[in-house]
């Protein structure tokens, strides 16, 4: 068996941790062969001849063929899964301006994000699977997605960095081991808005908020630590995550992948259908159940209180306003 898998951002910090995890045998089975197509910008592609000498010198019997390019047509040809790590981050400097607002964020991204979506609609398999890694990445998706116009892929935007860093903090705080925390939701954007849901969250089967029973540390200290971790992170180790980030990759393809577990879920954000009041076709994240055949499917049934509502009405609007900032894109 084999697959072909694209790699965006092939010379950044998260692809250094992400690659070899991909041809190991961990993400896509030990008896499938992972032909590796890992795309950077022209400056840095040559960089690429490196990263695959190491992964050459990993020794993985699954590793199939290695491509290093700056052709995103040529990256993504075949593609049965694309992974879009690569985006302009916050603080770089373009055109002799450095980009430090969200809203110009959106736009330079938005740019690229155009022009992979059409490459992947036209060139990857019918059926692909692409996942934004990238920020903003809820609206990177729906600029690619809709770009793409190929409704036989699915695409995802990763709330699995922020999903884990929540079960991680309640498991913390519950004194149990983060195998103990189930049916984390993030919903909403990835972004300070998000919403890690700790009321439907389970531990040892219990709602986490039942299970810990301090509400002043479930709404006024939990929520604000996760949706604040990533700043954390870059604070303390000068650079953004890279390990976590590019585990929670992983976590997702193999969640996509794998029929889930009865009872559980797992969160990314796709397309909203309307459940939950959400605006159709906006990439939110939500509960999510995969049959393991290719078909992910949102949860429906799930109480919300009106401290959630609350904090999905907040994660809902920033969502609507970047795709009111980016309108011109998604024509």
């Amino acid at each position: 068996k084999e697959i072909n898998v694209a790699v965006t951002g092939g010379a950044g910090q998260i692809a250094y941790s992400l690659l070899p995890r991909l041809i190991s045998g961990e993400t896509f089975g030990t008896d499938t062969k992972v032909n590796l197509r890992l795309i950077e910008i022209p400056q840095v592609v040559d960089k690429l001849e490196g990263t695959i000498m190491e992964l050459v010198d990993c020794g993985f019997k699954q590793t199939g063929s290695l491509l290093a390019t700056a052709n995103i047509k040529e990256g993504v040809e075949g593609a049965h899964w694309v992974l879009l790590v690569g985006s302009i981050p916050r603080g770089i400097v373009v055109d002799g301006k450095k980009i430090e607002e969200r809203s110009d964020l959106l736009r330079i991204n938005g740019g690229i994000f155009t022009g992979q979506g059409k490459a992947i609609g036209e060139l990857a398999q019918e059926g692909a699977k692409i996942l934004v890694v990238g920020n903003p990445t809820n609206t990177n998706a729906l600029i690619g997605r809709t770009k793409s116009n190929n409704l036989s892929q699915s695409w995802f935007a990763m709330t699995a960095l922020d999903a884990n860093r929540a079960k991680a903090q309640l498991a913390e705080k519950a004194g149990v081991g983060i195998a103990s925390v189930t049916n984390m939701t993030v919903w909403g954007n990835h972004s300070p808005t998000m919403y890690p849901d700790p009321y439907n969250a389970k531990i040892d089967g219990v709602s986490a908020v039942e299970a810990i029973s301090d509400l002043d540390w479930i709404e006024n200290q939990y929520i604000p630590l996760v949706q604040q971790r990533g700043k954390a992170v870059i604070d303390a180790r000068g650079a953004s995550s890279a390990a976590s980030a590019a585990n929670a990759v992983i976590d997702t393809v193999k969640s996509v992948d794998s029929p889930t577990e009865d009872g559980n879920w797992f969160s990314a954000a796709v397309p909203s259908d309307g459940s939950y009041g959400i605006p159709e076709g906006l990439i939110f994240g939500f509960p999510l159940r995969s049959s393991g055949q290719g078909s992910v499917e949102i949860v429906q049934g799930i109480e919300l209180n009106d401290f959630a509502k609350s904090k999905i009405k907040l994660t809902t609007e920033e969502l609507l306003s970047e795709k009111e900032a980016v309108k011109d894109l998604l024509d």
